[in-house]
């Protein structure tokens, strides 16, 4: 005689299937989730960009360039998307120190401070008056040196910034297995211009453009594993180009495209004549050749009037 069959209720099957949800979701989550970054991380260095490599190979000069940055301003008006922040700049407000940055690694200028001055004359009427204060005391000078005057300022901004030039993406899907990516590419432009400081005469101008990549991987995976279950897996990976570091980059390539350019003109000099011929300096030549276009001379235009008759009142032109 057979043992009697235990009843599989159907609200049982629902506690199962429930169950069997809820655990798979936690190990889902558990998966994903990555420890949060603490105080122990260590702090770096800010990874450079390849123009700043570039600068810091830069064949040295022939004298150093005194340059004043007063500032590098954010000309774009540009504020990030709604859902992220309504009042929030989509570009970095820093330029300013950047630009000074990427002028002290390039080793052909002196960059002297310009943007915090009133800070800076603050601090130096201190000193003169603990200068007088000393030379009422004991007899030595003390006087505070004058200020390293600029032969150049350095003048310009973020001019652009556009989002979404390029937009795209491509899934597939097959049984139950299937993926798709989508991208987005963002662009930053940079303008930079020299100026005389005697004359006012601006010496060069460029312009530089530095396009931000993001992309998005989304797996997923679904199949019903009996009659009634139905598993679902997805994930995803996200990457975003630092935006701060495409206007670091932009800023570092134009320093680098003007101090070429003055070399060119002979607006400064090279230490070694022979460095001309590097291959820095020609690689940034070359790009300079092929931004210019060649324009063909423009014709002579036809006379818009006939002409002028012959003093004794004929034509001059021949019968």
């Amino acid at each position: 005689m057979s043992a009697p069959s235990i009843p599989d209720s159907a609200p049982t099957r629902q506690w199962s299937r429930l169950c069997l949800a809820m655990a798979a979701s936690l190990t889902l989550s558990a998966c994903a989730l990555q420890r949060p970054a603490n105080v122990s991380n260590e702090a770096k260095l800010t990874p450079p960009t390849p123009s700043t490599v570039d600068l810091l190979q830069l064949p040295p000069p022939q004298k150093k360039i005194v340059a004043a940055v007063y500032g590098f301003r954010d000309e774009t008006g540009q504020y990030k998307p709604s859902p992220d922040s309504s009042f929030s700049t989509a570009v970095t407000q820093g330029a300013a120190s950047m630009l000074m940055k990427a002028l002290k690694d390039s080793g052909w200028y002196i960059p002297v401070e310009r943007e915090g001055l009133q800070s800076l004359l603050t601090e130096r009427r201190v000193l003169r008056a603990v200068d007088e204060h000393l030379k009422n005391g004991t007899p030595q000078n003390t006087t505070v040196p004058n200020l390293l005057p600029a032969s150049i300022i350095l003048e310009g901004g973020i001019v652009a910034y556009d989002s979404n030039v390029r937009t795209g993406g491509l899934g597939a899907q097959f049984l139950g297995i299937g993926l798709s990516t989508q991208y987005s590419v963002d662009q930053v432009t940079v303008n930079l211009r020299a100026v005389d400081v005697n004359t006012g005469a601006i010496l060069n101008s460029v312009s530089t453009t530095k396009t931000i990549f993001s992309h998005e991987i989304h797996p997923s995976y679904f199949r019903f594993v009996n009659y009634y279950d139905l598993l679902e897996i997805e994930g995803g990976y996200t990457h975003n180009e630092p935006a701060q570091l495409a206007v670091k980059e932009a800023i570092d390539a134009a320093v680098m495209h003007l101090t070429v350019q003055g070399i060119k003109d002979n607006q400064w000099r090279l230490r070694n004549p022979s460095d001309w011929n590097s291959p820095l300096i020609q690689r940034y030549l070359d790009a300079e050749k092929e931004y210019t276009v060649t324009v063909t001379p423009r014709q002579p235009a036809a006379p818009e009037h006939p002409p002028a008759a012959s003093p004794q009142g004929t034509s001059s032109a021949t019968p």
